[in-house]
């Protein structure tokens, strides 16, 4: 009879808490910059429940962009001595997955926002939060569905305060405007994680407090758990739980009073 090793017994516990909806372990990856290696995380371990605001800091280069793609199946960590460390999502090892399941992974399960809005300048506002619908079911699919995905396209963009926008085109949009286009994006087919890299680091404080507040009100009403990357502690300061990443591991930072 086979004996279970540690870490098999430890991801089999993981897997079968219901309260995390991710948990990280050990996870390495290294870039090459020509012939040079540089190391940016090195063995990073993470747990994150369901329904809370995980906010990551950490200094420039200090990984926290390429930890979030780790997370999102846009990247895979490295294999060091046959190992790849764990990512496991509602059950399931990401670094296990074929390219065809990580592809599904990141159109249902996981919303993307990113410090720069990557709209499509030829597509309505309308058009580019249903991108994601599309993306999901397949152009035939999305036409099945298409009145449905644009009547909720339609409301988050209402709850976002752009309804009078939706046959506007990108050009024609604030830079916050477009960033809430980028979110309703994310939401559209109401994905069970959010992740968020530097989501306002490209607006004025006024407009980037409006967005954050419009996100975080979001958030509580549907109850979705995000993790959001940045560098400005006055947004750490409202989420639940502060992660610091330091020499490429995680630095958890202990959990506020009251």
């Amino acid at each position: 009879m086979s004996t279970a090793t540690s870490a098999q017994v430890e991801t089999e516990t993981r897997a079968s808490d219901s309260s995390l909806i991710l948990s990280v372990r050990d996870v390495r990856k290294t870039y090459k910059l020509g012939r040079v290696k540089v190391p940016v995380l090195h063995g990073v371990d993470l747990d994150v429940r369901r329904g809370e605001w995980v906010t990551i800091l950490g200094a420039s280069g200090s990984g926290k962009s390429t930890l979030l793609h780790l997370m999102g199946g846009l990247d895979r960590p490295d294999k060091v001595e046959g190992r790849r460390g764990s990512l496991v999502f509602e059950g399931d090892e990401l670094t296990k997955q074929s390219k065809r399941a990580l592809d599904r992974y990141r159109a249902d399960d996981i919303g993307f926002v990113f410090q720069f809005y990557h709209l499509l300048p030829e597509l309505s506002v309308l058009q580019n939060v249903c991108v994601g619908s599309m993306i999901l079911h397949g152009r035939l699919g999305y036409m099945r569905h298409r009145a449905e995905t644009q009547k909720r396209a339609g409301e988050l963009l209402e709850r976002f305060g752009l309804g009078h926008r939706l046959k506007h085109r990108p050009a024609e949009l604030s830079g916050g405007e477009r960033q809430r286009v980028a979110i309703a994006r994310a939401l559209i087919n109401g994905p069970s994680l959010l992740l968020a890299d530097e989501p306002t680091g490209n607006l004025d404080l006024k407009t980037g407090a409006s967005i954050l507040d419009a996100m975080i009100e979001y958030r509580e009403r549907a109850g979705l758990t995000m993790v959001m990357v940045t560098h400005d502690e006055r947004i750490a300061e409202r989420a639940d739980r502060v992660i610091r990443l330091e020499d490429g591991r995680v630095v958890e930072e202990p959990p506020r009073a009251g």
